[in-house]
């Protein structure tokens, strides 16, 4: 179940304001280059933002999110009708023979629950070609970026919409926290998330329990230091 930060279609529609001009995201457009990636799966699509990028470069796209308000803002843009949408989460994909399946930000971390990361991962692999590769992005537990998840680390005003976050609860793996918006009109929203911060080992165990071989691990340009970039294939 997707959080009512990106359920919800006034939050769903200020979404894009409020992340900015989305450079975390050329990573994966690089790699996409790198493999002359000719199918990509977009697991955790949100509002289509990768996905038509990815389309504008002549890639077979297929985007998946279990957030009806998001697709729903993807779908209203300029060049949707390029990209293949899907109501629903990584079990749904049908066997693509993809050269690559992402997941960005924070679509790794927020599948909590171990079977639902399990069925992700299966999900994936089905999607994928023999070879294909599986790229995500995920915190670095050492680094507790819940450190600075507050109010005056956080608020931000973009079109008059104040928006900032406050930690909630730390039991790890397990970080809750919830993000508050106040829109020019008064009105008052809120959305509480969890998110699982997995070390290394784990992801590397699952991502081998699933037939996927570990090629790379990179750094976020975004984030230096933060965060693993994985890399995995599907074996053959």
């Amino acid at each position: 179940m997707a959080d009512e930060g990106f359920t919800h279609p006034r939050l769903a529609a200020c979404y894009d304001a409020h992340e900015g001009d989305r450079s975390d995201l050329d990573p994966y457009l690089a790699v996409a280059a790198e493999l002359s990636a000719r199918q990509v799966i977009d697991i955790g699509c949100g509002t289509g933002v990768l996905a038509l990028l990815l389309a504008d470069r002549g890639i077979a796209v297929t985007g998946v999110d279990p957030a009806l308000a998001s697709l729903d803002v993807a779908r209203a843009k300029p060049g949707a009708s390029r990209v293949r949408w899907i109501h629903g989460t990584a079990t749904d994909l049908p066997a693509l023979g993809a050269d690559l399946a992402v997941m960005t930000g924070n679509v790794a971390q927020a599948i909590v629950d171990p079977a639902d990361w399990s069925a992700t991962l299966a999900g994936a692999s089905v999607a994928l070609r023999p070879g294909g590769v599986l790229m995500f992005e995920t915190r670095i537990p050492a680094r507790k970026a819940w450190l600075g998840w507050n109010r005056e680390q956080t608020l931000t005003v973009v079109d008059g919409v104040q928006t900032w976050v406050d930690l909630l609860d730390v039991c790890e793996p397990l970080v809750t926290f919830r993000w508050t918006w106040i829109f020019p009109d008064g009105e008052r929203l809120t959305s509480t998330s969890t998110l699982r911060f997995r070390d290394r080992p784990e992801v590397e165990a699952d991502l081998r329990a699933h037939g996927f071989t570990v090629t790379d691990l990179r750094d976020a340009p975004d984030r230096p230091g933060r965060e693993y970039v994985f890399l995995a294939s599907k074996s053959a």
